[in-house]
């Protein structure tokens, strides 16, 4: 099993034309996302590796709001990552939950400049609805679940929606992600 996390996406070899169009101007075009995500799926492939979690990576939706995209290029990007990703039968678990809640213990994990930094990194980016506060956070969150969830729907790939997962232990979470996986790999999913 490999497990990507979603900070490596500057160091994974497949996704350095990605970290480097990033550096240079601040964005990245929805086609190097495609060609670098082509790239790790052939590495997938090539290794072996029954699974690899992708942790926060795909379908790019956050990434592709925040650089200005709307719903309609953002569709049209999900059909060539589906066609991309069809070798590697893609699920998604989506740990749902109240955003504000979710924003709140992130202040209390990494101390309250945190929320600073946040809102002002989606101010930066313009997004829509703006942000300038935690309010306007949480409408922007709604919309990026909302994205996220559609997109995928639309594409058919495996869902798994873990509700109410900021309330959830995280024994009772990787439960639920557990059953719901069993569907999509069709295999018997446990943990160590």
């Amino acid at each position: 099993m490999d497990h990507f996390r979603e900070e490596e996406i500057l160091t994974r070899p497949q996704f350095a034309a990605v970290a480097e169009e990033f550096r240079a101007t601040g964005v990245v075009e929805p086609g190097t996302l495609i060609a670098a995500t082509a790239r790790f799926v052939d590495a997938v492939v090539a290794s072996g590796n029954d699974m690899v979690i992708a942790d926060a990576l795909m379908p790019f939706v956050p990434t592709l709001l925040a650089m200005g995209h709307g719903e309609e290029t953002i569709d049209a990007f999900m059909t060539d990552l589906t066609e991309v990703l069809e070798q590697v039968r893609p699920v998604m678990v989506f740990l749902d939950g109240d955003a504000e809640s979710a924003l709140s213990r992130a202040v209390t994990r990494e101390g309250e400049q945190w929320l600073d930094w946040y809102v002002g990194k989606l101010a930066s980016y313009e997004v829509s609805p703006p942000v300038d506060d935690l309010a306007s956070a949480v409408k922007y969150l709604l919309r990026e679940r909302a994205v996220t969830l559609g997109a995928v729907r639309r594409k058919d790939w495996g869902l798994v929606v873990i509700e109410r997962a900021d309330e959830l232990p995280p024994s009772e979470v990787l439960r639920v992600a557990q059953r719901g996986l069993r569907t999509w790999l069709g295999t018997t999913v446990t943990h160590g």
